[in-house]
């Protein structure tokens, strides 16, 4: 099986793996939702990964970490419905504006979004800007039209437990009664299970796999994309090595060796 086509992938000189571009740049607004600014979490690692594979392919990036932001927090409807946007605010209205794509970093905490990044959302997608003013007693219209988004929540439990069992309300009650009520859509998420305490292997595979959703910079990555990347990694006995194998055909990886095909016991 032959993957590679003329002209239809790009080399990674990074070590990440080479995955097809979009034609045209676009513009990608990091969301840092960590509370945490003493240290550097996975989160920030994952966001770090994703700026640079979208650095790589040419995307434009800005990044916004909350924590470092000085906002008070929205008490009544009448603050929320008329009080102006605080000015340490404002280039953060400005960067959703310009962004085409939004992706939202934030750990779990309690089951649910940390407070002050649900704070931050409160203050910025105020009506007049995320959405319309209409008569009492209707929907506003929806302003943030127009730009997709990927939620991405870093836990300590695994993250099927979440997904399944806690059926990952905090996420989707971000989607339904945020982001999509202001208009931002598709609206994809990602959760990243255990991320303080996974090896080393499986830090580096995340980390590889955030490179190529910013390399793509969309809302989501063509599934070949994803398909090749999950089919070819694998690991070398040499640490921190990554070879690129499949069955039918040997591609060797940036810096990695050629992997030899698994031999049946």
């Amino acid at each position: 099986m032959n993957f590679r086509k003329p002209g239809a992938w790009r080399g990674a000189e990074d070590g990440f793996i080479s995955v097809p571009l979009n034609t045209m740049p676009r513009r990608i607004l990091l969301l840092q939702g960590h509370p945490d600014t003493s240290a550097t979490h996975f989160g920030h690692s994952l966001a770090e990964a994703c700026a640079r594979g979208a650095r790589a392919a040419g995307h434009e990036i800005r990044i916004i970490h909350v924590a470092e932001l000085d906002f008070p927090l929205l008490r009544t409807k009448t603050a929320w419905d008329t009080e102006a946007v605080r000015t340490v605010l404002q280039p953060a209205q400005d960067a959703i504006l310009w962004a085409e794509h939004i992706v939202l970093f934030f750990p779990l905490w309690l089951g649910g979004m940390p407070a002050v990044t649900r704070a931050f959302l409160k203050q910025v997608l105020r009506p007049g800007f995320a959405l319309g003013r209409p008569p009492e007693g209707v929907i506003g219209a929806k302003l943030l039209r127009g730009r997709s988004a990927r939620i991405v929540v870093t836990m300590g439990m695994p993250a099927l437990v979440y997904r399944w069992y806690f059926r990952a309300h905090s996420p989707k009650a971000l989607e339904r009664n945020t982001l999509g009520f202001v208009g931002i859509a598709p609206l994809h998420k990602t959760l990243v299970r255990q991320g303080e305490s996974m090896g080393d292997v499986q830090r580096e595979q995340w980390l590889r796999q955030f490179a190529v959703l910013g390399r793509e910079g969309r809302w989501k990555p063509p599934r070949a994309a994803i398909w090749r990347f999950l089919a070819l990694s694998q690991r070398t006995n040499a640490p921190g090595r990554i070879t690129w194998w499949h069955e039918s055909t040997r591609i060797p990886g940036p810096r990695s060796q050629v992997a030899r095909r698994p031999s049946k016991a």
